[in-house]
């Protein structure tokens, strides 16, 4: 029918009378291509065109209306990604919030439910992005504190504020490259939008499958990592906003990390609940009543059951209780090394210890003494004698230095009622504030730029609780209290938890009301008292349920007393460790992944 000149050359033949179909074989190169082009194109606009235009808008001629339509279709493109962008910004700057001094746990799920929705839609490159800008925003607001930290190590404010931007453009790695991976994984596994019974419940399934899966144990993974790479970061990681909300209760069982993995997967249930109810306007109105009943039916079961966890059934009181008093001595931070206040100095400390002399334990804070303890010998007499006339424990921090090695500690020492002295080294040092890492490296920089450094070795692995006031005491440093590993390691010997400090560095910032709140984490885990004694605060009385039962004012000379018990027994975390949690998240992970893979595979088929 197509046949128009039986005489015609066969070439020109083909080339004119075979259907529209196969007459491509005759057209040159540059016209196959120039076609294919158009067809391509014009297949885009088509799909593009059913998921942006109502359905009910249709041109009257395509052709005019092309130019139009496809310019509209890239100004929205536009926006989509700035808005994309914004969210994850803005959801950064929130988060924060969360935490300590302000404490609305709640955002914790609210931020990471937007920051999954903006990560299911982005591409791999795009969830990079998007994962750092909300890094930098809410590292850059929730512990930009550091920075007061170098006003006491001679650092300019310029370069001060550098060095904590260039920490803070590290550690927005960490979600960016959450962010790569969970937007990776969108594009690669999740299923097409045309798959399943129909493409509502097909697009439901891909988000579900990321939201409830991939995604928290990805970010629990990531926040995992965070925590000891290169010695660890733990600020910030969701799991510690938690400390007095139902979730608490998984703290025994799974530690920071288990309660961290609830908070994704509570805000993935937010996410599913929410594409459920305002997108998938096509599913139909039981499927919907279903979907979201499951979706209660396993948030309280999460909530409910952690709360039900929350009952300390792990450990149980031994001995007698104890009195104990926390010295908070208030010496500001440029005023505690000077020579001249040396004496004053340790005059507060002894007038104070003897107004409580009917406690059986008394703790001083991190550094107490202004300097090294061999210079301290008559000091150290005076307390001894106190401690064996009153009957009373005194813990104090104190650099020391190993006269063999010519090692130095931060160290604690114990002076017990019988004037017996103990040392506890600090095990777990701060990178660049208490030693150097890479020293060969990095000392000639530090040299040039003028940032003093200190040079404190770490304290030997296997140091045993001090045996004081009837009690066996796991001490801990500082920073050492911000790693639940560190203060597991003397479980389940330790019957009582003690945690000395010194937060005048941080000044009236956020960071002394956030290192409280992990030591709070701290006591949760493990179901054992914690007594944490500061120099300018916050010093506190921790119960095993990460209660507050005292508290001292901050930025005031302060003596904080009450009465506590040891505990025995040892939680699943304090034998265990992070162990549990790891595996379990990465074998969701898995298979997360494997049924992504799976699906559309079998949907093609």
């Amino acid at each position: 029918m197509f046949r128009k000149n039986k005489n015609s050359e066969k070439t020109g033949a083909r080339a004119r009378n075979t259907p529209i179909g196969t007459r491509r074989e005759a057209l040159t190169n540059e016209e196959h291509s120039r076609t294919r082009s158009v067809r391509i194109y014009v297949q885009t606009y088509q799909s593009w065109r059913k998921t942006v235009f109502d359905s009910t808008t249709q041109p009257n001629n395509p052709v005019m209306h092309d130019g139009f339509s496809v310019g509209k279709r890239i100004v929205r493109s536009r926006i989509g990604l700035a808005m994309g962008d914004v969210v994850a910004l803005a959801a950064g700057f929130l988060m924060p919030f969360a935490f300590a001094p302000f404490g609305f746990y709640g955002l914790t799920i609210v931020v990471l439910a937007l920051l999954f929705q903006v990560l299911l839609v982005a591409s791999a490159g795009r969830g990079f992005w998007r994962g750092w800008i909300f890094g930098l925003a809410m590292f850059g607001t929730g512990v930009f504190w550091i920075h007061e930290s170098f006003r006491f190590a001679a650092v300019s404010l310029p370069l001060a504020l550098l060095l904590t931007g260039g920490l803070i453009g590290i550690l927005a790695i960490y979600p960016a490259l959450f962010g790569f991976f969970a937007a990776l994984w969108s594009r690669r596994f999740a299923m097409p939008s045309g798959s399943g019974p129909t493409p509502a419940s097909g697009r439901l399934l891909s988000i579900s499958l990321g939201a409830l899966l991939v995604f928290p144990a990805g970010w629990t993974l990531l926040e995992w990592m965070r925590g000891w790479f290169l010695t660890g970061f733990p600020w910030l990681q969701v799991g510690y906003a938690h400390g007095g909300s139902p979730l608490a209760g998984l703290a025994p069982l799974l530690g920071v990390y288990g309660v961290g993995w609830a908070v994704a997967l509570s805000a993935g249930l937010l996410l599913v609940a929410f594409r459920l109810v305002m997108e998938n306007r096509n599913l139909a109105t039981k499927a919907r009543i279903i979907g979201l009943s499951s979706l209660l039916a396993l948030g309280g079961g999460i909530w409910g059951g952690s709360s039900w966890l929350d009952q300390g059934a792990w450990s149980t009181p031994t001995g007698a209780p104890i009195g104990v008093a926390l010295i908070q001595g208030n010496i500001p931070q440029d005023e505690k090394w000077l020579p001249a206040l040396r004496q004053p100095t340790l005059e507060r400390y002894l007038s104070l210890t003897r107004r409580e002399a009917g406690r059986d334990l008394v703790v001083w804070p991190e550094t107490a003494l202004p300097g090294s303890y061999h210079h301290f010998t008559d000091f150290i007499a005076i307390l001894r004698r106190e401690a064996r006339f009153h009957h009373m424990n005194i813990l104090f921090g104190v650099p020391t230095l190993e006269g063999k090695s010519q090692r130095h500690f931060n160290s604690i020492a114990a002076i017990t009622d019988m004037g017996e002295v103990l040392f506890y080294h600090k095990k777990h040092l701060v990178p660049f504030g208490e030693y150097l890492p890479m020293a060969g490296i990095l000392r000639g920089i530090l040299d040039f730029l003028k940032i003093p450094m200190s040079d404190f070795s770490a304290g030997p692995a296997g140091q045993l609780p001090f045996s004081v006031a009837g009690q066996s005491i796991g001490a801990s440093v500082c920073y050492e209290a911000s790693f639940g590993e560190n203060i597991i390691a003397s479980l389940p010997r330790a019957t009582l938890l003690v945690n000395v400090s010194n937060e005048a560095w941080f000044g009236d910032s956020r960071g002394p009301h956030q290192n409280l709140q992990m030591a709070r984490m701290r006591a949760l885990e493990s179901e054992r008292y914690l007594l944490r004694a500061t120099n300018t605060g916050i010093s506190a009385i921790i119960d095993p349920q990460g209660r507050i039962v005292g508290r001292a004012p901050q930025f005031q000379l302060s003596v904080l007393t009450g009465t506590v018990t040891g505990m025995r027994g040892a939680t699943p975390y304090a034998r265990h460790g992070n162990r549990i949690i790891v595996s379990g998240a990465l074998l969701v992970l898995m298979i997360g992944i494997m049924i992504g893979a799976f699906a559309p595979l079998k949907s093609k088929r």
